[in-house]
């Protein structure tokens, strides 16, 4: 019982911290059409970013401070550079955030080195929060559970609710009748990427300190954020955020049971599930879980 409560509740924080990242990168797929390839180095610039606030002022501000940096970069990234290479279709667009991926890469190993970072749980959230059956969950883990959910439910009411959520689903479907309406398109579109990347940069802040933050984390969890992205439907938030909980909790698990398959262990084959249910689901629903778009 001890291991399938410790195994469902690390399941659980994972895939919620994927979620953060997956959404980002869902909102500006659904808006733009764009896997923004980037989108792992905001995660790995947001936890570096935090790593130098928190020695500074603190991690509550670095919280607060780091994903609004990173948002505000990608802003100027978009109008100076995405925006303008816009026409010339989604290559040009996959290739520059290619790019802007391996520029940030160099940039974080010149400012902060090619090796890890002594980047700590802050000492408020260091202890457990509670006692479950002998298993003590640490309250850094259910306070990114808790973030991740503010998340889900703040942008769920927004996209419904708010004028601006309306806004962003008219552009989304018919974006030359949004900017006959008056509405500024392009400009939605660079507060929709700034969104995405500030949300990749908090789960950065989150997750920096939780794992290891090192240069090589944007191409660890950008593999992986794909595949969320997929397994749950490109341009679907709700699907993103049922892959990242059933992607959390198939790895977590495989890596509690550890059984033996073969000559090797379950453990040792868990990097590859994710992968493995990737291949599944384009070749049974390429749609993904509750997908909107297929390409």
């Amino acid at each position: 019982m001890e291991l399938l409560v410790l195994s469902l509740l690390n399941g659980l924080s994972y895939g919620l911290l994927l979620f953060m990242l997956s959404a980002g990168l869902t909102l500006i797929f659904s808006l733009m059409g764009v896997l923004n390839f980037a989108h792992g180095s905001f995660y790995m610039l947001g936890a570096y970013l935090a790593h130098s606030l928190s020695a500074a002022w603190g991690f509550w501000w670095a919280l607060l401070v780091s994903p609004l940096l990173v948002g505000a970069l990608a802003a100027m990234f978009y109008a100076q550079v995405l925006q303008r290479v816009a026409a010339h279709g989604h290559v040009a667009e996959l290739l520059v955030t290619f790019g802007l991926s391996y520029v940030l890469l160099e940039v974080v190993q010149l400012v902060w080195g090619r090796g890890p970072v002594d980047y700590r749980v802050p000492a408020a959230l260091s202890g457990s929060v509670f006692t479950l059956w002998n298993v003590r969950f640490p309250a850094y883990r259910a306070f990114s559970m808790g973030v991740a959910l503010l998340v889900l439910g703040a942008l769920a009411l927004w996209l419904r609710l708010s004028r601006g959520g309306l806004v962003v689903q008219a552009a989304l479907s018919h974006p030359k009748m949004a900017q006959a309406l008056g509405h500024n398109v392009p400009r939605v579109f660079m507060g929709v990427f700034a969104c995405g990347a500030g949300l990749a940069a908090l789960a950065g802040v989150l997750g920096g300190n939780a794992f290891v933050t090192e240069p090589g984390m944007a191409a660890t969890v950008g593999s992986i954020v794909f595949v969320v992205a997929v397994v749950g439907g490109l341009g679907s938030l709700w699907g993103a955020f049922w892959a990242s909980l059933l992607m959390g909790l198939l790895q977590t698990a495989a890596v509690a049971l550890d059984l033996p398959l073969g000559g090797v262990r379950l453990s040792q084959l868990a990097p590859l599930l994710p992968y493995a249910m990737l291949v599944g689901m384009l070749a049974l629903h390429p749609r993904g879980l509750m997908g909107q778009r297929e390409s």
